[in-house]
């Protein structure tokens, strides 16, 4: 059995997700500016989960998200991240690279969530995200970020980058872990879906449609209180339970033993 379709099946999955793209599009023109946040929400939810759907993924859900503001921190992999992880927390602001308001029509919907954007080329510009960060985090947010900066491939966690963990150090906000794996009918770590290297959005996109069975599983873990870490610490702390989840019985090494908010 291959991973992979063939024939028109993958197309009709890039049609009816360039579709449901538009949809969204117009539902942000439309009906966000009438709406209070939690109809965005609502909007931003079951726009995700569709888009989903509509390239052949199914998502699968455990764990319980913090009630209130939180920091919430996942791995990084492929350009589908946001969507997985907004079916489950739709409430999420994203901090993303600025790079994806040049992605054709996806990078106007990013914006309109309300992301954070950062231009990692400018080492001043994380101080002035940090910033934006904890003005929202003060006023009952939830903000995503990616500590490791950019997508891996899935099984091996890169290095996190600890500076944007400093909003929540500063303004005590609990830190959630989120950790995202996508698999296929035939492996627990899906290549189909890796967006790494030279490889386009545009390639990635028609290996992701083109792919059988794909199955995002993300996974909300205990938030951990930020207080009593320096981010260096909390950056090595979230990373070591991260990679434990994702590699259940390994050997894992933990910097230090914070208590978690229930």
């Amino acid at each position: 059995m291959s991973v992979w379709m063939r024939g028109p099946g993958a197309a009709w999955r890039l049609v009816r997700a360039v579709t449901h793209v538009l949809h969204g599009m117009w539902v942000m023109a439309r009906e966000f500016p009438v709406l209070d946040p939690a109809g965005r929400h609502a909007r931003i939810g079951w726009w995700s989960a569709g888009l989903l759907r509509a390239v052949g993924m199914t998502v699968e859900v455990n764990g319980e998200r913090h009630l209130g503001a939180a920091l919430v921190v996942s791995n990084h992999v492929s350009w589908i991240d946001i969507a997985a992880i907004h079916a489950a927390l739709p409430h999420a602001r994203f901090v993303s690279k600025a790079d994806v308001l040049q992605w054709p029509l996806l990078g106007w919907l990013i914006r309109g969530a309300g992301t954070l954007f950062i231009e990692r080329e400018r080492k001043r510009d994380a101080l002035r995200v940090v910033h934006a960060m904890a003005d929202a985090l003060r006023d009952g947010d939830t903000v995503a970020v990616f500590p490791e900066g950019t997508t891996g491939t899935g099984p091996e966690l890169l290095p996190f980058h600890a500076n944007l963990l400093q909003a929540a150090i500063a303004t005590g906000t609990p830190v959630q872990p989120v950790v995202l794996r996508f698999g296929d009918a035939l492996q627990p770590f899906s290549p189909a879906v890796v967006y790494v290297g030279e490889t386009t959005l545009a390639q990635s996109i028609w290996r992701v449609v083109s792919a059988r069975g794909l199955r995002a599983h993300v996974t909300l873990l205990p938030a951990v209180q930020a207080q009593g870490f320096d981010r260096r610490a909390l950056a090595e702390h979230l990373r070591a339970a991260m990679e434990a989840q994702l590699h259940p019985g390994a050997t894992v090494t933990r910097t230090k033993v914070a208590d978690t908010v229930h």
